[in-house]
């Protein structure tokens, strides 16, 4: 059903948002929806580097502090 929408009934759809709701409604719903984006992109910017941190964690210097040394000829 949306497979068929173009340009011209976009731009209709626009209009009538606009003279239903306002220039200004319309501007601050737009604003809002920017700042959940930022929000959602500092969120996974966040989880990514904390995914990082764990990962390096676990990858540390494993090896034991004193080696024994075996079969020494």
């Amino acid at each position: 059903m949306l497979n068929n929408i173009g340009p011209m009934g976009l731009l209709l759809i626009a209009v009538v948002v606009i003279v239903l709701f306002g220039r200004g409604k319309v501007s601050s719903l737009m604003g809002e929806v920017g700042k959940g984006i930022t929000a959602f992109k500092r969120g996974v910017a966040e989880g990514k580097e904390e995914l990082e941190d764990q990962s390096a964690e676990a990858a540390r210097d494993v090896t034991p502090e004193e080696t024994v040394e075996k079969d020494k000829v």
